[in-house]
Order: structure tokens, then sequence, then C-alpha cells
């Protein structure tokens, strides 16, 4: 899942595959899984896939099923149809095997509140099966990784929130897992709390750990993630890397901010003759347009010419996630008719 991986971007066919290979060293493994609650198809026919030390990041929106199949592969809840394997180990009859060599971390704190972050980290040591001296040997390590040290011997429901989400992580590295599932790890945290969370994520992925990351904050799987799969009302309708998606699926846009004097209506009326989609913004005087090569820029400025406008400033916008999010999940009318 090399980001730059010369191969072609993958999107959903809509029978909710991810559409590529499998691989000899796949860590979390999911073919054909789905889940019903009911008449509710939670998740309808998802294969994904992660090899050893990389991470996937899985988008949504909520009710997508992100936390539901995370829920599966951590043996938490049974898959209603398909095959699941992590670590190498099938989750409907080595449930035993996977949960002592994955870690979790969900949305919500899942440690003890009356209790320390030093005897939390002791008590889940030694339900693991570690002794009192190596318990506690790891609960230090832990804590003095995520600084925590100063508060190691305070109640946890004393924490502040960024406090808190540390404890839960490092609660989930407690038994050193080969997989880590991590199921919006960052929400409601603040700008500095999350970035230090991202670091120690990168930490533990050049370690050669496993992650699977579920967020709804995409500069968070633009930087983590090596690879992208993005589910919506249960099935995977895109799956690539990063730079492949955007590619494929982002626009490249340019914004002209116009001298006050200029005509906003004339020069629109340009770009579109030109063949450009121009959206105005009357507030700051200026036009933005989607373009398809570098040659367009130039086209841009042609086309202001042509009406005697020059840019008093130009900027070119690269394509980004949010730009592939809104593409897969809320196609334009045109899209649809296609």
């Amino acid at each position: 899942m090399d980001r730059h991986a010369p191969q072609e971007p993958r999107r959903g066919d809509g029978d909710g595959r991810a559409g590529r290979p499998l691989s000899q060293d796949a860590m979390i493994r999911a073919v054909g899984v789905r889940k019903s609650f009911g008449d509710v198809h939670a998740l309808d026919g998802v294969d994904i896939e992660v090899e050893r030390g990389r991470v996937l990041g899985l988008l949504g929106h909520n009710g997508a099923g992100k936390t539901t199949l995370v829920n599966i592969l951590a043996t938490v809840s049974p898959a209603s149809a398909g095959t699941v394997t992590v670590a190498g180990f099938d989750v409907a009859t080595q449930g035993a095997e996977i949960r002592a060599r994955i870690g979790v971390t969900g949305q919500f704190a899942s440690v003890d509140e009356y209790l320390s972050g030093f005897r939390n980290l002791v008590l889940i040591g030694r339900l693991l099966g570690a002794g009192r001296r190596e318990a506690a040997a790891r609960a230090t390590e832990l804590l003095e990784l995520f600084e925590l040290t100063g508060a190691a011997h305070q109640p946890s429901r004393t924490y502040s929130g960024g406090m808190r989400r540390r404890l839960d992580l490092a609660a989930s590295l407690v038994g050193r897992p080969d997989v880590l599932f991590l199921d919006e790890p960052t929400t409601g945290l603040d700008p500095a709390t999350r970035i230090a969370l991202w670091e120690t994520v990168e930490k533990l992925v050049a370690g050669g750990t496993t992650v699977l990351l579920t967020t709804q904050y995409l500069d968070e799987a633009d930087r983590l993630a090596d690879w992208i799969t993005v589910l919506s009302k249960g099935r995977v309708v895109a799956s690539d890397t990063t730079d492949r998606l955007k590619a494929d699926l982002g626009h490249r846009s340019v914004r002209v901010v116009l001298p006050p004097a200029a005509d906003l209506t004339a020069a629109a009326a340009a770009l579109t003759a030109g063949g450009f989609r121009p959206r105005s913004d009357a507030g700051e005087h200026a036009l933005t347009t989607p373009v398809d090569t570098s040659a367009g820029i130039a086209g841009v400025i042609r086309a202001l010419d042509t009406v005697g406008t020059q840019a008093v400033e130009l900027t070119v916008k690269e394509p980004s996630l949010d730009d592939v999010y809104l593409a897969l999940t809320h196609p334009s009318p045109a899209a649809d008719a296609a």
C-alpha cells in the first residue's frame, strides 16, 4: 500500500467491494462482511484489508457502518455473513487469540474513573496475565510515553479530556498489540492534543503496529493513513491511496481576486465562455473555478484578458480529501445522471 505505487484508483462497484487483490501479508482482512439489525443493513458486503505496519483510514458519515465494522473486527459483535481474519486468526472461531493481539480505543473513555491512571493500567496488565512487577513497569512506561507521569496517582476522573484520551490510548497498548483499532480517537480534543496523538500513532506504526483508524477528520486521515476506504450506507464506495483518490476524484481550483473597479459579472461570463465553471464571491470580489490541468491556469488568465481584466491575486488550490469525500458521498446531479 505504497502511497506512490503506480496503480489504478479503485472505486466501489456498488456491491460494497474494495476491488483490489488480497495481500498475503494482511493483518486485517474482511471479505463480504454483512451485518443486519432486523431489517436494517448496517454493512452490506464489505471488503477491506490492512497490511502489516500500515494504517487504513476508514471514512464515512455517522451511520455509515464504521463502528459496526470495528466491533466485528475486534470480536465484540459477530458478522451476519462474510469472513474476517485479524493477525491471521478467524474472528468467528478464534476470538481469544485475536483479543490477545489487539488494542482498541473507542469514541468514549473506557477506563475506570475512580482509579488512578497508574492503577488503571496495572489492572489491565494483570487482566492480560502479567505479573505485578511486570504490570507496574509497563504502566510506568506508558505513563511516561503519554506524558501522564505527573498525574499518575490521581483519580482519572480529575483528568482533562485530552488526558483521558491519552490514558485510553495507553490502556489499549498495555498488551503490546500487533493490531490497533482507533475508533474516532481524537473526537472532541483540542488541536494540540490531536497532533500529539497523531505523533504517537506514527511512532507505533514505525515500530510495526498495524492500525485501522476511523475518523471524520479528513486532515487526520490524510496525515496518518496509507490507504483510504470510504463507507456510505454500509458499502465501500471507494478504496485507494490518498494521492490516487485526490487525483481521481478531487479538483484543482483557481481563485482570482479582481480589482475593485472590475466588472465581476463580465469576468465570470468570460470564464464561462472559455469553458470554465466559475463561482462568484461578491464580498471578496473574487471568482473560483475548477481547472483540470496546469494549462487551465493560463486559460483563466487569457479569459480575463478578453474583458480587459487582470487578477490582483491568483491562488491555486490542490485537491484535498474534502473534495474526494464530498464527491463520493454527495454526488452532483450531473454525476448521478451519468
